[in-house]
């Protein structure tokens, strides 16, 4: 196989010119296929004539490829025959030209549906700090009553003493109970993400947003970023995907969805492994 640049000068008929004892096509062919030539390639300091290079046996096709796609084309000379097969060889973004224009569109509406939900997610997180304020002050209202019903009323702390106690086993348990009913680990955080996410729910149904469609639009991309990437690894290329995600909000949402499935990924193969070290 030979690969060949866009602005080579053209090959030179070998037949037109005399041959010598050092010419390619009379030396033998060398271990793993290599011919007996200068096999500097690209990089030969020896003047070949139509900059050519001769591929060993050995190469992988990966390599191959990503040469030939430099070159768009190929030459590939058949034993025996005089002619020789000229191959193109398609770039990275006529291979990828429809993937990047699928996810240009999806990355649209992905941009209308993004500040919709920008707007419902900020409004519950609102309603669950404002909530988490709500308690603590009913905490501090609830200090300040025990204040005064035990050091400014005739109560006194004999009688305050195990009103306190049950108050707050009773608080105690009835927390506990509501962490077991949700099934949700005893945590604040888990108390806030539930509270939240009940208020998310709720705004996305009044203002009609459609989570599941939100959901395969951003899987769907994901899905296809990935393809992209495979094919500029294939073609060892830098691929500027913010250029085809068009917008910083379409590149936040897909980036958070690939980092939740890595934490969701790590978690499972953690809790694989507890359970491998229990049996």
């Amino acid at each position: 196989m030979e690969s060949k640049d866009d602005d080579v000068t053209p090959h030179k008929n070998v037949a037109d010119k005399p041959k010598g004892p050092n010419d390619p096509e009379d030396q033998e062919i060398g271990e793993g296929g290599v011919e007996s030539y200068s096999g500097g390639g690209r990089e030969t300091t020896v003047e070949v004539d139509g900059d050519f290079i001769r591929w060993s046996a050995s190469t992988e096709i990966g390599d191959f490829i990503r040469d030939a796609a430099r070159a768009k084309e190929f030459e590939v000379e058949i034993e025996g025959s005089p002619a020789t097969i000229k191959v193109a060889v398609p770039s990275f973004n006529d291979r990828t030209f429809y993937l990047r224009q699928r996810l240009r569109r999806m990355a649209s509406q992905i941009k209308d549906m993004a500040s919709l939900k920008s707007e419902c997610d900020k409004a519950a997180y609102q309603t669950g700090q404002r909530y988490a304020m709500g308690g603590c002050g009913l905490l501090v209202g609830y200090w300040y009553l025990v204040y005064r019903l035990t050091f400014e009323t005739d109560l006194g702390w004999d009688v305050m003493e195990p009103v306190t106690y049950l108050v707050g086993l009773s608080t105690l348990i009835g927390g506990y109970m509501w962490f077991l009913y949700h099934n949700r680990e005893v945590s604040y955080r888990s108390a806030m993400n539930l509270t939240i996410s009940k208020r998310q729910s709720r705004l996305y149904e009044q203002r009609g947003f459609d989570l599941p469609k939100w959901e395969s639009l951003i899987e769907e991309a994901n899905a296809i970023r990935k393809e992209i990437k495979a094919v500029a690894s294939e073609y060892d290329v830098q691929w500027d995907e913010t250029a085809d995600e068009k917008h910083p909000a379409v590149v936040k949402a897909l980036r958070d969805e690939r980092r939740n499935n890595k934490k969701s990924s790590k978690k499972k193969d953690d809790d694989d492994d507890d359970d491998k070290d229990e049996d």
